[in-house]
């Protein structure tokens, strides 16, 4: 550890995933640890992020549930939607989850201010109370926040923060965005009874995502009655008396919204850090620039997670903040992340997901490559009658069969992938996939029959 001229050997600005587990595991290996948080404890994705999203997501399957029980039997009389018992259970669960991760830290010594922190010196942090401690090595980890375009009555607009704290669900939505927030909180309201429009500036959704899965996920979204509109931007909104408001978007008609929503990407937390007084550099949406190793060009002061120039998820940032612990404060080997075959889900309805190259990113990338397909119905969408296909895509290289990529969209398809994702992270073959036996009937049994 660092020598006891500083107060702490690690302070950390933002306690997230990144910043719980960096701090945690630095506290495990006997770092004076300190670290500040001046909104929750838990960050985005525990407060206002994935975790509650997903439960949203759990609630809102039910009504496709509760309207396919009668094929299997089920007589269901009376049944009713309260969204604020929903967003209650949620919020207390929210909170549930907060006090374990205050927990955890406390549990390991690890100092916690819940205040707003500013680097103010060489190796000097001053927090809100006016407070000044000094420290070896700095941790930011303050997370990113919603972007909201500059446009007449923006100002009128809510984002996925605010989403979870709504009295009621719209009569009609407006979600500005192409991405996974637009396409997740677009089937969530969808489902619970809301006209949905979903509003994008390009003629793309989930531009990262294999085109096969957009394709289908917009034909599926199109036919439980979400509408797209491509290639507009906002011109401007106007909050009418009744509280609705009037949105005019480039080429098209004025439309009236109960609500509107941007879900239009993610900007760095990193105002008032004091940033420009420590030298840290930044690029030109705010994000930190970091190495391998998560080190800033400032010797001791360190980043990970979304606030950083790298991938925003929170598995991400989680073995950030692992490997910058071990690195800095363990016994072993200094190591980094791997950030290469990262597998990712979208929680609309369905799900899609994926791990590694696309078709177009393996095509550029090897030129020939192979592609093996499943397109079929789930029993359970069968017996329902729900005319819903899943899609299972698989991309080899064509020169040894190598798995680049698969991709899915379907029931249960993230927890389908997150085994395997390891297949391909590991450089299996198709040959393998073919030589494993299929659990029947499953899904997931499609993946050794593709042919």
């Amino acid at each position: 550890m660092a020598d006891q001229q500083y107060d702490y050997d690690l302070f950390t600005i933002g306690i997230g995933s990144g910043g719980t587990r960096a701090s945690r595991v630095a506290a495990a290996h006997g770092a004076r640890v300190a670290a500040a948080e001046e909104h929750r404890v838990g960050g985005t994705c525990v407060i206002r992020g994935c975790v509650p999203k997903k439960m949203l997501v759990y609630g809102a399957q039910f009504a496709e549930d509760l309207e396919d029980a009668t094929k299997f039997g089920w007589t269901i009389e009376g049944k009713s939607f309260d969204w604020a018992a929903l967003r209650d259970h949620v919020m207390t669960d929210v909170s549930r989850i907060e006090s374990v991760y205050t927990d955890t830290l406390e549990k390991h010594d690890v100092e916690i201010f819940h205040e707003h922190a500013e680097i103010t010196g060489d190796h000097e942090i001053t927090l809100a109370s006016g407070k000044v401690v000094t420290t070896d090595k700095i941790l930011i980890a303050s997370g990113a926040r919603p972007h909201i375009s500059d446009f007449p009555g923006c100002e009128h607009v809510i984002t996925s923060n605010d989403a979870f704290h709504l009295d009621e669900v719209p009569g009609c939505i407006l979600i500005l965005g192409g991405g996974y927030i637009a396409n997740e909180f677009a089937g969530i309201f969808n489902e619970f009874g809301a006209k949905v429009v979903i509003a994008n500036r390009s003629d793309t959704i989930l531009r990262q995502y294999d085109f096969a899965l957009r394709d289908r996920l917009m034909q599926i979204s199109m036919t439980k009655g979400i509408e797209f509109l491509f290639n507009l931007t906002i011109e401007r909104i106007e909050k009418r008396e009744d509280g609705t408001f009037a949105v005019k978007m480039t080429g098209v008609e004025e439309r009236t919204f109960d609500l509107v929503m941007a879900a239009t990407g993610r900007v760095p937390n990193t105002e008032g850090l004091g940033l420009e007084t420590a030298g840290v550099e930044v690029g030109d949406r705010g994000q930190i620039k970091v190495d391998e190793f998560s080190k800033t060009n400032v010797d001791y002061i360190y980043a990970v997670g979304d606030v950083t120039d790298r991938v925003q998820l929170t598995p991400v940032a989680i073995r950030e903040g692992q490997a910058f612990a071990d690195s800095l404060f363990g016994d072993g080997e200094p190591y980094a992340v791997d950030h290469t075959c990262i597998p990712s889900a979208v929680f609309s309805h369905p799900p899609i997901c994926s791990v590694g190259l696309n078709e177009r990113e393996a095509k550029d990338q090897y030129g020939q490559v192979k592609t093996y397909t499943s397109d079929f119905r789930p029993m359970k969408n069968v017996v329902a009658g729900r005319n819903e296909r899943s899609l299972i895509k698989m991309i080899c290289d064509g020169a040894n069969d190598k798995i680049l990529g698969i991709h899915m969209i379907g029931p249960d398809a993230p927890e389908i992938m997150q085994a395997a994702a390891v297949a391909v992270k590991a450089g299996m073959n198709k040959a393998d996939f073919d030589a494993t036996t299929a659990i029947h009937p499953t899904v997931a049994e499609e993946l050794v029959l593709l042919r």
